[in-house]
C-alpha cells in the first residue's frame, strides 16, 4: 500500500491536473464560511505612497541609512543590525538584541516584499513602512534613538549633505527624510521569482511530483491554505496558536491594540516565502526549524490552560479556530516540506556600500 493518502492512480491524476494549470486544480478545502484569496505570483510592481514617491537616489540614500550604526542612540546598531542580508534580512535570532545589548521579546522577522504589507509589526500596530521605521528607531530597547541628534550627526559628515540633496532637492538633513529614505530602500528589497511562481506561470517541470503533491496537501488536508494565501501566501490576519504564555514576554498580541478577548496572543501570519527562510520562527522563535514547525502543526498545537493564580483581567488566550490535528503520514510530511522549501526564492543581495558617507 502506498505511503501517502493518495493511491498511486489518484496521485497521477492530481499531479497531471495541477500541471495542466490553476483553473484544472481540484477545489481547496475549506472550513465553511473562510473565504481565502487565490495562491499567485507577486506582482511585479509595487506601490509607493504619494507622500514619499520612489526615486533612484532615495533608494540609494536609504541604503547607506539602512547600514549606518551613527542613527542609533550608542552609534553602534543599524537597521541592518537585525535585518542582515547574509541571514534572510533578519538575525537567525530568537529574540531580538538591541540597545546596551537588550534582548527584547520578539523575533526579527525579514523585510524582504514587506512593502506588500498592509500592516507590520506582529501586532499590525502601525500601517506603513515609514511607521515602522521611525518606530524602531526610536524604541528604548531596539536602536533607542533621538531621531534630531541623529540627524545632526549625519549634517556633520563629508558626504551626507550631498546624498540628501540629489535625493529630495536640497540639503536639509531631517528625521522625517531620513524615515522616508530607509522606507523607500526598505520597499525595494523584494524575493524573485520562486519554483513555485514559475509553476504558477505555466512552467510545468518546475515543481517536482513531491512538491505537487505538497501543493495538494497544503491547499487540503494540511489546512495551511485557510491563513497562507494570496500572492504573499498570507491572509495578512492575527491568530493565536498556542505560542503566547499569561506574562511570558509579549503576550497579549494584536489584543494590545484591539482589546477585543479573540486577539490575545494573536500574531500577524507570517508570508511563507521569506518566513520559511528566516528560522527560528514564529513571534518568538520559539519553533527552531521548519520539521519542529510542522510538526506542531500536525498534532495540532495545544489549548492555553486557564490559571488558577492569574492576577490579571487579561483572558486567556483561545487557540485560533482554524488550527485542528492534522494526522499526517510521515511521507505526508515530507511532500509539505518540499513544497514549502520550493515557495523560498533567491534573496536579494544588494552591492553593499564599501564606506558610509
Amino acid at each position: 500500500m502506498p505511503t501517502t493518502a493518495f493511491a498511486e492512480n489518484e496521485t497521477m491524476t492530481l499531479i497531471e491536473q495541477y500541471r495542466q494549470g490553476v483553473t484544472h486544480w481540484p477545489e481547496a478545502k475549506l472550513d465553511a464560511g473562510v473565504e481565502v484569496q487565490p495562491l499567485m505570483p507577486l506582482p511585479q510592481q509595487i506601490e509607493f505612497p504619494l507622500d514619499n514617491p520612489f526615486s533612484e537616489e532615495k533608494q540609494q540614500l536609504g541604503k547607506h541609512l539602512f547600514f549606518d550604526r551613527r542613527l542609533s542612540q550608542s552609534q553602534q546598531i543599524a537597521c541592518a543590525s537585525c535585518h542582515d542580508p547574509d541571514l534572510a534580512w533578519a538575525d537567525g535570532r530568537r529574540k531580538a538584541i538591541g540597545h546596551n545589548r537588550i534582548q527584547g521579546d520578539i523575533n526579527s522577522p525579514s523585510i524582504v516584499d514587506t512593502g506588500l504589507l498592509k500592516q507590520l509589526f506582529w501586532d499590525g500596530r502601525v500601517n506603513s513602512l515609514e511607521e515602522q521605521t521611525l518606530a524602531s528607531w526610536t524604541n528604548p530597547i531596539e536602536m533607542a534613538a533621538n531621531p534630531e541628534n541623529a540627524a545632526k550627526r549625519l549634517a556633520k559628515t563629508a558626504s551626507y549633505p550631498a546624498l540628501f540633496k540629489t535625493a529630495f532637492g536640497d540639503e536639509n538633513i531631517t528625521p522625517e527624510r531620513i524615515v522616508q529614505a530607509i522606507a523607500t530602500f526598505v520597499r525595494t528589497v523584494r524575493s524573485s521569482p520562486s519554483d513555485f511562481d514559475r509553476f504558477m506561470e505555466g512552467k510545468q517541470t518546475a515543481l517536482t511530483d513531491q512538491q505537487i503533491r505538497g501543493l495538494h496537501l497544503f491547499r487540503t488536508k494540511a489546512r495551511c491554505i485557510h491563513c497562507h494565501n494570496g500572492p504573499l501566501l498570507s491572509d495578512n490576519q492575527f491568530h493565536h496558536l498556542g505560542t503566547s504564555f499569561d506574562q511570558v514576554g509579549n503576550f497579549q498580541g494584536r489584543y494590545k491594540m484591539t482589546g477585543k478577548a479573540e486577539d490575545v496572543g494573536a500574531f500577524r501570519t507570517p508570508a511563507l516565502r521569506t518566513g520559511i527562510a528566516s528560522p527560528p520562527y514564529m513571534h518568538n522563535g520559539l519553533v527552531t526549524d521548519l520539521d519542529m514547525l510542522l510538526a506542531m502543526y500536525n498534532m495540532g498545537w495545544w489549548q492555553n490552560a486557564k490559571l488558577d493564580n492569574k492576577t490579571d483581567d487579561i483572558p486567556t488566550a483561545q487557540l485560533s479556530p482554524l488550527i485542528k490535528p492534522l494526522d499526517l503520514s510521515k511521507q505526508e510530511l515530507a511532500d509539505l516540506k518540499a513544497f514549502l522549501l520550493g515557495l523560498s526564492s533567491h534573496l536579494p543581495q544588494p552591492l553593499l556600500p564599501e564606506e558610509l558617507p
